[in-house]
């Protein structure tokens, strides 16, 4: 445990070894201490099996490919939990990830690589297996689960992809009074490349850290505080280890959200670059008649155009425009303002986004993007989804175009 108390052996504080040192000894010795007085046979026997089988055809267009590529996959999804018997439940959870006809593109493990990238790589995998102890205001969780954090902007499961992204780690989750603390230890992340490696590791092993603080000061209104120390041992790991320490915000004045938040970047672990960045953001969403309006400016800083703010664990897909032009952040950063109106049209949500792309070291016009959603509902179970997003490049990569459809059926 000498990097929980030290942090990274030069940015250590003694709150955040008091906070670990409750978090861990208020959860951990709860567990340990009635882990035997689990009755298996009513987990088992009063547990819930669920089904789901998510269906994706997508097409990209990619500039300076040959070929533009063509993805016909499914996922389907078997979860099943325990019942819960003396605070303790049981989960697993197997996804199997397949091509169904069409194999026009690179998963990057088919060695297709005349065609755009399409990070959907068929096999099995074995998503969740955890145990979990809830008792009063403290929950422990132990093996592979997911580890969402606010947004998912620096910590998330890229739930998007066929493949999902999860963690093996101890997870202690610990209230007290308005303040909700949650400390992960990681051992390893499971990609969305896996299981297996290929062009991208399916693993990132290491001694990863990921704490979070948030409290409610009043009625609508959230902080949080937090720290991401990830040391990426294997692979192209290492130049991806970073530390991250930040604050953000969220507040609702009825017909406003605001959003806010400010973080600090540096290498860390075994990094062969030595670089500090800067993020911040700031997000207003207003609702106006029928309409959700969202107006956002987002900047991944940069260290004088050596490095940029990174967020190798994100749910990527979320930000920066769904062609995913920015899975790695430029050296020169990024400052994104983007805005975006949604709607409903009798039982559909139609959503449509702008973003524009700038370089926050030298103010370089990376281009611009643009983005059109239809999620639509056909019965209580099943949903449908159409979306299409065309990147214009000016001084960052190439134009792409991107459309999906797809079907999502949970039983």
């Amino acid at each position: 445990m000498a990097r929980i108390a030290d942090m990274d052996g030069q940015r250590g504080s003694s709150w955040t070894r008091q906070i670990l040192t409750a978090l861990l000894m208020g959860g951990a010795a709860t567990f340990a201490a009635t882990a035997s007085a689990v009755d298996l046979a009513k987990a088992v026997a009063e547990g819930k099996t669920s089904l789901g089988f998510r269906y994706r055809l997508e097409h990209v267009s990619q500039a300076g490919v040959e070929e533009d590529a063509l993805a016909s996959t499914a996922r389907a999804r078997l979860t099943w939990n325990s019942a819960e018997t003396d605070h303790f439940t049981f989960g697993i959870e197997t996804d199997y990830s397949l091509i169904l006809g069409i194999e026009d593109f690179n998963s990057t493990t088919n060695g297709r690589t005349e065609y755009p990238i399409v990070a959907d790589p068929k096999g099995f995998d074995l998503n969740q297996a955890f145990v979990k102890y809830a008792n009063g205001d403290v929950t422990v969780t132990v093996g592979r689960q997911r580890v969402n954090h606010g947004g998912q902007r620096i910590l998330g499961g890229v739930a998007y992809r066929q493949n999902e992204q999860t963690y093996d780690a101890l997870r202690i989750q610990r209230s007290v009074g308005n303040l909700d603390l949650d400390y992960s230890y990681i051992h390893n992340i499971n990609r969305i490349f896996g299981p297996g490696d290929a062009a991208q590791p399916g693993d990132w092993y290491g001694n990863s850290h990921a704490f979070r603080a948030s409290a409610t000061p009043a009625d609508g209104h959230t902080m949080a505080g937090f720290a991401y120390l990830f040391d990426l041992s294997n692979a192209n790991g290492p130049p991806n280890a970073n530390a991250t320490y930040g604050v953000d915000y969220e507040g609702d004045f009825e017909v406003l959200t605001l959003s806010a938040a400010i973080a600090r970047q540096s290498d860390y672990a075994d990094n062969p670059a030595s670089y500090e960045a800067l993020y911040y953001m700031v997000q207003g969403v207003a609702t106006v008649g029928a309409l959700t309006l969202t107006g956002a400016y987002e900047v991944l800083g940069s260290d004088d155009g050596n490095a940029g703010f990174r967020t190798p664990v994100a749910t990527l897909h979320k930000f920066q425009g769904w062609t995913d032009r920015f899975l790695a952040t430029p050296a020169a950063g990024v400052r994104d303002l983007w805005f975006s109106v949604a709607g409903r049209v009798g039982d559909a949500t139609v959503t449509g986004v702008f973003h524009d792309f700038q370089a926050d070291e030298g103010g370089a016009d990376y281009g611009s993007e643009i983005g059109l959603a239809v999620t639509y509902p056909l019965r209580d179970n099943l949903s449908f989804l159409f979306k299409t997003a065309q990147y214009s490049a000016d001084e960052h990569a190439g134009d792409i175009t991107k459309l999906w459809l797809m079907l999502d059926w949970k039983w």
